[in-house]
């Protein structure tokens, strides 16, 4: 069943400390709400990923990594495996960010081996895909878009790639406080369900549930939120901020 999700991307920001009273501050505020109609994801760096599962152990949220090697074990140094953080009871984990892609190189090929790790560990894969300002200029949006879903994920069968989060996340509004109109966000996220569609049929695509991240805050969430095909936010500087990803979850 398709549900209502908001996950916070801390990416690298917050000192240890900064982080446990983060997490402290957030686990009350939720304890505060009836959370029946959204799941809350927070995904913080690796060094915090085993306190926030304890965390997590008695608050309503689950945990998310940022990133994951595409090696299951072995002399990769630096590198964070699938069945580590699956033995720290971690659920979730963000794949294919543009940040990720940009700096790091990552291709849809090495998010394809990516995703068969976590699926393979039980972790649930929320995949990032969207296009820069330029391929929105020249009107190829939406073929980026295709592009990075039929080569990282489209060969996945239909029971694995149920399992699958996607995240659409304009790349010109992602740390710019630029963010996509409501309609520029409805549309992508009704093409991208037509994709899943036409690949796996209507019950995996009516069931997947596919978020907008990019710039997405407590004043613009309630309206982006409202569209029939956007299923919550993966949310980036908001989420730092206790009361900000409260009301941002609150939208629902």
């Amino acid at each position: 069943m398709r549900r209502n999700i908001v996950a916070g991307n801390w990416k690298m920001n917050k000192t240890f400390q900064e982080a446990d009273d983060l997490i402290n501050e957030i686990s009350e505020g939720l304890d505060e709400l009836n959370l029946r109609n959204v799941d809350v994801i927070m995904c913080p760096p690796f060094p915090y990923l085993e306190l926030m599962t304890d965390y997590a152990q008695e608050a309503n949220f689950g945990v998310g990594a940022q990133n994951v090697s595409c090696y299951e074990t072995g002399a990769y140094t630096g590198e964070v495996s699938a069945k580590m953080l699956q033995s720290i009871d971690v659920e979730y984990c963000i794949i294919g960010h543009s940040e990720r892609r940009k700096y790091f190189n990552e291709t849809d090929e090495m998010l394809t081996l990516k995703a068969g790790m976590l699926l393979k560990c039980g972790i649930l894969p929320i995949f990032c895909c969207g296009e820069e300002l330029p391929e929105r200029e020249a009107g190829n949006h939406f073929n980026v878009v295709k592009k990075q879903l039929e080569t990282a994920l489209f060969g996945l069968d239909p029971l694995d790639f149920a399992k699958i989060i996607v995240a659409y996340e304009p790349v010109w509004a992602i740390g710019t406080g630029v963010t996509a109109t409501t309609e520029q966000a409805q549309e992508m996220h009704a093409y991208i369900r037509s994709l899943i569609t036409d690949k796996y049929g209507k019950e995996v695509a009516k069931n997947t549930s596919i978020l907008y991240g990019g710039s997405c805050n407590a004043k613009n969430a309630k309206e982006l939120f409202a569209n029939p095909d956007v299923d919550g936010g993966l949310i980036g500087g908001a989420s730092l901020v206790a009361e900000d990803f409260i009301k941002i979850i609150k939208s629902f």
